[in-house]
């Protein structure tokens, strides 16, 4: 819960660990810690979602050029969570840096609460439910696995991660155009395109 609240701690290593310890001593029901991880999970999020929704945007405003968030990518944010925000949060639970920001950013980006929830109780049950149900029917054959498979995940994360950031780049003024025109519109009271 912690973790999807914003806070950098090792939640997967404590779900991987939990569901081992379920699996080799059996003292410990694994239907109860998927539920734990799962509930957490959401409830993180939601906690992380309202700090973002309360504090973010404001903060991002008045702070984000010091990191190279200028007003136009504060609107190019604002402007790709209103389009992919439910993909975004969906598999941002899967990315170790995104899943701790995710929530936080969804609520300063004004992400509407109930897609926020839909998408983030399905990419919690997928994450927190997958890992600990995984683990634990895999045993002590999970750290075998986990070598090989944690280096392949980890390279494809930093081939999405590496090229979301480089179509950003190649599309960042046209985007921004997008947004400022969307803006513009909702402004005016259109409907958005």
């Amino acid at each position: 819960m912690l973790e999807s609240m914003g806070l950098p701690l090792p939640a997967e290593t404590l779900i991987i660990s939990s569901a081992l310890y379920c699996a080799a001593t059996h003292r410990l029901d694994i239907g109860w810690v998927a539920v734990a991880a799962v509930v957490g999970a959401i409830m993180g999020d939601n906690f992380g979602y309202l700090i973002g929704r309360i504090f973010g945007y404001r903060l991002l405003q008045r702070h984000g050029a010091k990191v190279c968030l200028t007003p136009q990518r504060l609107m190019l944010g604002r402007y790709l969570f209103s389009r992919h925000g439910g993909k975004v949060v969906f598999f941002g639970r899967f990315i170790a840096v995104l899943r701790v920001f995710v929530a936080l950013l969804a609520g300063a980006n004004r992400m509407p609460w109930h897609t926020f929830l839909l998408f983030n109780a399905l990419g919690g049950i997928g994450w927190a439910g997958g890992y600990a149900f995984c683990t634990y029917y895999l045993g002590h054959e999970v750290l075998q696995v986990s070598g090989p498979v944690g280096i392949a995940l980890g390279l494809v994360a930093v081939a999405v991660i590496g090229g979301g950031f480089f179509f950003l780049k190649k599309n960042e003024l046209r985007l921004t155009q997008e947004a400022m025109a969307a803006a513009e519109r909702e402004r005016r009271g259109e409907r958005p395109a």
